[in-house]
Order: structure tokens, then C-alpha cells, then sequence
């Protein structure tokens, strides 16, 4: 068994912009599913855009959050601007802290993390609150709990050893990486 200190450490390579961009159309598409709205079930744009804002903050910034948000709340007929605002507080969030979390192992990643996804869940919730609606209960933001538990699977998926980033650009069978 390795030690935790002298566990090595990769140097990942930049991401490649298509696959950042298949990863959060395939985020956007199972935030399309039907059944995504009637269950508590995450927010996988959440998800994939925090991972990326963290790794990749400069490819993947606030105005791609605020993008998302636009379109997740046309697809969800809310308040045009809701879930942009969620969105780009947590990109704002996730880009002021990513080198510190980089630091953590996957555990304490997702315990850095949860504080945003849980603002990403409650800025929605507080919004349709002044707007007059009426209180939905607190499973609203159950979700943000759910999310922080799927985090070292969202890392473990986008930083697979297969993933674009893991390759060497020239590959040698002496080196590690």
C-alpha cells in the first residue's frame, strides 16, 4: 500500500475545450431529462460546471455560468435570471478558492465544496421566496446534499485515466504520466 505522502502526484495536462464542452452538454442533457424536475435528483450543470471552474478557471469562467443559468431557467420557465444568478455566485465562489481546494484529497474537496452547492440551491430558493411564492418545503434543497456526495464521482468521471487531460501529449513508455 502507498502512503498517503508519498502517494504521486499527476500533472495534468490542459483540458481540451471539446471535452469540456461534451461534459456539460451531457450535464445540460440530463438536466433536460423529464423526470429531473419531480424528483429530488442534482443539478448535474451544478456539478460539472463547479468541477470545471475549479480545474479549469480560466476556460471556464462566470459568463459560461451565466449562460447555463439563462438556459436552465428557460428550460425550467422560472424567473429569467435565477438560476444565472445561482450559477455565477457559485462560479465566483469556486474560482476564488480553487487552488485551495485543489489541495485537499477527494473528501475534503467535498466538504469545501458543499457550502457552494448549497448556495447554489438556496439563491433560487430565496429569489421565488421575495417573488411571492409560497414556502416548498426544505427538500427544495436537498439536492445541494445529494451533489456534495456525488463529487468524488463527478472527479472520478472528468479526471478518468482515459480523460484528455491524463494523456501525455507525447507518449513514452518510460514516464509515468
Amino acid at each position: 500500500m502507498i502512503h498517503p505522502k508519498n502517494d504521486p502526484q499527476y500533472i495534468l495536462l490542459p483540458a481540451n475545450p471539446w471535452f469540456i464542452a461534451l461534459s456539460l452538454v451531457v450535464a445540460i442533457f440530463l438536466n433536460l431529462l423529464p423526470w429531473s424536475r419531480m424528483l429530488a435528483l442534482p443539478d448535474w450543470v451544478v456539478l460539472v460546471l463547479l468541477f470545471w471552474n475549479i480545474h479549469q478557471p480560466r476556460r471556464v469562467g462566470m459568463s459560461i455560468a451565466f449562460g447555463l443559468g439563462l438556459m436552465m431557467d428557460v428550460h425550467h420557465a422560472n424567473l429569467l435570471g435565477e438560476h444565472a444568478l445561482a450559477y455565477t455566485l457559485l462560479s465566483y465562489g469556486a474560482i476564488a478558492i480553487h487552488r485551495r481546494i485543489q489541495c485537499f484529497g477527494i473528501v475534503g474537496q467535498a466538504l469545501h465544496v458543499f457550502p457552494l452547492l448549497m448556495l447554489a440551491h438556496i439563491v433560487p430558493f430565496i429569489i421565488r421566496l421575495l417573488m411571492g411564492a409560497p414556502f416548498p418545503g426544505w427538500i427544495y434543497i436537498f439536492p445541494g446534499c445529494i451533489e456534495a456526495f456525488l463529487w468524488p464521482f463527478t472527479s472520478w468521471i472528468l479526471l478518468a485515466p482515459l480523460a484528455p487531460q491524463r494523456r501525455a501529449a507525447d507518449p513514452d513508455d518510460t514516464r509515468p504520466i
